[in-house]
């Protein structure tokens, strides 16, 4: 046997390596045993580390091992190889028992999936290459996940509301307001600073006021019934006189007895008799007959809610519907998005997003704040999730991928999500499930984006 297949049977059984990468740069270390390798007098054994992938090449640094003839004659002629100068050179003699790399490489996308190759020269004399061999010793394989962002629709015109509850105090079966009886102008106030809070704002248009009025449930339903409308009609001229509002920007609605509020008061109490109560709430019985039962089977139970909670069900609530405009400059968003984000849509708030460095904090911080104000919107949720998990947050992900619906975009991002788990066969299956409802739903980009993922979990699979 040869001098070097002698070393070449070393190295299938005399390696270690590790290839991991870390940000944009990928770590080799490498280790090989030399303790069975011998090289003759007047040859020389150089070993190159490379990375290979299809037409794509790097080679790491070499390290020759010569013989004595060999090392004489290069110390002869020292400077007349420049690329042998420049590598690490050992006399057989007095070489180590192992060589080790570890070098760190700019990371190149083409990296993943290349596999680390160690590369065995033999010179003879005049540097001749006598024999050569090549040994596959490790693939470095990462899944870097290409991400689907769902962008959200044009919100225009971008409508919103504000709602509260005034509890305003009338002299009994009186309709009319006094704003100097008990705590009138403060409850009041309430509307009006709303309103005010609104219309000082230039971004914004007012669009409507709508008013709901309630009594408590004290027979007769009758006078109630007046009381209720009659009180809210009287809150609506009020707010009226105050504001140069066009005749339809108020509505109003009643409801002559909160039993809704009675029985959210007493499910969330710990009343005597509690169970009995809510059968009477919940019963068919028409409201006085109803309210009848209730005083007359539970006295003490019922005077309590006279004095405790009846006094809150007599309320009216309010709702303000206002517009935003528009916002398209960047500078713009990026301002408002420092003092009051909730006026940015969900379109601008991605824009905005888009406008950073994908993994940035800024970036990452944008997309959070998207989901803190429309924390219901699937399509916040799943760009939020996609922003944390490029940034390696996956419990963070996992949380925003519960509420980020089902869409295509969605399950692709789950499979994204086990990928990076390393729960390689579950991406699998997520991923064949988002290509088969992007076909269906005609998503050419998911449907292409999950069939080269599929592609991806087969090589960590096999």
């Amino acid at each position: 046997m040869t001098a070097l297949l002698l070393m070449t049977a070393a190295f299938l059984y005399g390696q270690e390596h590790n290839m991991e990468r870390n940000g944009n740069r990928l770590n080799v270390d490498l280790t090989i045993d030399l303790t069975r390798t011998q090289v003759e007098s007047n040859r020389m054994a150089v070993y190159t580390p490379r990375l290979v992938h299809g037409t794509d090449t790097l080679y790491l640094s070499s390290t020759g091992v010569m013989g004595r003839r060999r090392h004489i004659y290069y110390k002869r002629n020292e400077g007349l190889h420049p690329e042998i100068d420049r590598q690490q050179n050992f006399l057989d003699k007095n070489r180590p028992d192992t060589l080790h790399w570890a070098e760190s490489l700019p990371y190149s996308r083409w990296m993943n999936g290349a596999h680390l190759e160690l590369c065995t020269r033999m010179y003879g004399c005049c540097n001749d290459i006598i024999e050569e061999s090549v040994i596959v010793l490790g693939k470095h394989l990462t899944y870097e996940p290409a991400f689907m962002w769902l962008t959200p629709y044009q919100e225009n015109p971008k409508i919103r509301h504000i709602e509260g509850s005034a509890y305003i105090d009338f002299v009994v079966s009186e309709t009319e307001i006094r704003t100097d009886y008990r705590e009138n102008r403060r409850e009041i106030g309430k509307i009006l600073a709303s309103i005010d809070s609104l219309k000082a704002d230039s971004d914004i248009t007012l669009d409507s006021l709508f008013i709901k009025g309630f009594a408590s449930p004290e027979s007769p339903y009758s006078n109630n019934t007046r009381l209720a409308q009659g009180r809210t009609e009287a809150l609506k001229h009020y707010v009226s006189q105050l504001y140069r509002f066009e005749d339809d920007f108020i509505s109003t609605d009643y409801e002559p007895e909160d039993w809704a509020g009675l029985r959210e008061f007493v499910a969330g109490s710990n009343i005597d008799e509690k169970e009995g109560i809510l059968a009477i709430i919940d019963s068919p019985l028409e409201p006085d007959p109803r309210e009848w039962k209730l005083k007359s089977t539970y006295p003490a139970q019922y005077k309590f809610l006279l004095d405790v909670c009846y006094p809150a069900l007599r309320h009216s609530d309010y709702k303000i519907w206002y517009k935003i405009r528009q916002f398209d400059d960047i500078n713009e968003i990026r301002k408002i998005f420092r003092d009051r984000p909730s006026k940015l849509s969900l379109r601008e708030l991605y824009n905005l997003g888009a406008s950073y460095e994908p993994g940035s904090e800024e970036f990452c911080e944008v997309f959070e704040v998207a989901v803190m104000v429309y924390p219901h919107s699937e399509a916040a949720n799943l760009n939020a999730a996609n922003a944390a998990m490029s940034v390696g947050d996956m419990k963070k992900a996992e949380r925003y991928l519960s509420k980020a619906g089902d869409s295509p975009e969605s399950i692709y991002a789950r499979g994204v999500h086990a990928g990076l788990n390393r729960q390689y066969e579950l991406a699998k299956e997520l991923f064949e499930q988002a290509r088969k409802v992007a076909v269906q739903a005609g998503n050419t980009p998911v449907a292409e984006a999950a069939t080269d993922a599929i592609a991806d979990m087969n090589e960590f699979i096999l």
